[in-house]
């Protein structure tokens, strides 16, 4: 307990950058979000693949700065060769910790690979390290795009628990209601592990909206409306969304989730601003 506050542990993600420049900037947020003292870092890994080395360089500059990193792992067109060959990397690196994915494939491909599911991948990393690995998955209180329903949505995230995985990391959302009945339903389908909210500040409606279409989280009509009146003024949208997010993440914790996962977007101020006003850092 800290003034009053419920505590409760935060992760944080990043993506690789392409330039060298980026790098920079990234080691430099990074720096500023550490004050937050994330219980990890993950890393994200491209369409099929297409930043691997990026995300294992990242992860293992995260581990020398003395924080605990977790790649993510993408299985759709890999190999089940690629993949041990990769988990011989983290391995080796002394990784312990990875986010277990399907994954997309790059535009034009077809499926392609030797895994077709993320509960495919989970039960790999099992059988090839045992229990060497805690591993987080996705899971979406939304419902999937590509889900055929609900049901048959939270049944594949059953899947990947029954595979092996330790925990899961959810695709970001802003109405609580969606993330609670869904941990509900989990229970009532025998899943007890801990299910992590994804949060995403709000700092820009055009890539806000932008992100949501392509990834099937709902943004509610109130706060559409209102980014949209707010229009090119940014100062507007970054102050409406830090009162947003963060009354999101009160009720959250409130409510008595395990934790709360920041996708960062390779920023610093906005996740800094939203956990000091949750009284977390």
């Amino acid at each position: 307990m800290k003034g009053g506050t419920v505590s409760l542990p935060i992760s944080l993600e990043f993506f690789p950058t392409k330039t060298p420049e980026g790098a920079v900037k990234l080691r430099a947020v990074r720096q500023q979000l550490y004050a937050l003292k994330p219980e990890f870092c993950s890393v994200t890994f491209g369409a099929g693949g297409s930043t691997q080395d990026g995300t294992l360089q990242a992860v293992s500059e995260i581990m020398a700065e003395g924080c605990p990193a977790a790649p993510h792992l993408s299985c759709i067109g890999q190999s089940r060769e690629s993949i041990r060959e990769r988990l011989a990397a983290y391995s080796a690196a002394g990784i312990r910790r990875i986010v277990a994915l399907r994954g997309d494939l790059p535009s034009g491909y077809g499926l392609g690979g030797e895994f077709r599911y993320a509960s495919d991948l989970v039960a790999f990393v099992r059988a090839e390290t045992g229990e060497r690995f805690h591993m987080e998955v996705a899971a979406y209180p939304e419902t999937h795009p590509q889900a055929k329903s609900p049901q048959s949505d939270l049944e594949a995230f059953a899947a990947k628990v029954k595979a092996g995985a330790n925990s899961g990391i959810t695709q970001y959302f802003f109405n609580s209601d969606a993330y609670f009945r869904y941990v509900d339903e989990l229970h009532r389908l025998g899943v007890d592990v801990p299910v992590v909210p994804g949060i995403m500040p709000i700092t820009s409606s055009t890539q806000l909206m932008r992100f949501s279409d392509a990834c099937g989280a709902e943004i509610p009509r109130w706060i559409r409306m209102r980014l949209q009146a707010f229009g090119d003024d940014t100062a507007s949208i970054k102050a409406f969304g830090l009162d947003v997010v963060t009354d999101l993440c009160d009720q959250l914790r409130h409510a008595g989730v395990p934790g709360l996962h920041f996708y960062t977007m390779n920023q610093s101020g906005a996740t800094t601003e939203i956990v000091q006003r949750l009284g977390l850092s």
